[in-house]
């Protein structure tokens, strides 16, 4: 059975939906992939969306979403490491991915976290897979 995974930060505008864009691509078989942030913003980063897209990921899904937009059963909850406290969200597995937010720096940066989002989906669906999680 699918697994229900979101992953969540403050805005949804960079690294969530990076992480939602991977999850589609690569995991679909294992898990539906949600993204949400803790406050308002307006669209997604158009940066963001640009390196996902040089890597041939389709974002056609990305918009900023607020918590209220996850379905009520998550399995599990990944937090990007922005040092957002959700309010509960019940999950059966939580963890937080530590990620620097390349928000307002160069076009090197953005490809960087894009790579590091993608090993850790990567790890994720292998963790799946195996019945770790």
């Amino acid at each position: 059975m699918k697994k229900k995974v979101a992953f969540v930060c403050v805005h949804n505008s960079c690294r969530s939906i990076m992480a939602e864009g991977w999850a589609k691509q690569l995991g679909s078989e294992v898990m539906d992939a949600y993204s949400a942030g803790t406050e308002e913003y307006a669209r997604p980063k158009p940066m963001a969306i640009e390196v996902m897209e040089d890597a041939l990921v389709d974002m056609s899904h990305a918009r900023s979403k607020l918590l209220d937009a996850l379905p009520e059963d998550i399995d599990i909850l990944i937090t990007m490491g922005c040092g957002v406290e959700c309010p509960f969200v019940p999950c059966s597995h939580r963890e937080d991915w530590g990620l620097d937010d390349p928000s307002g720096g160069p076009k090197e940066g953005f490809e960087e976290t894009r790579d590091l989002i993608k090993d850790k989906v990567v790890e994720l669906i292998d963790r799946i897979q195996k019945g770790e999680l």
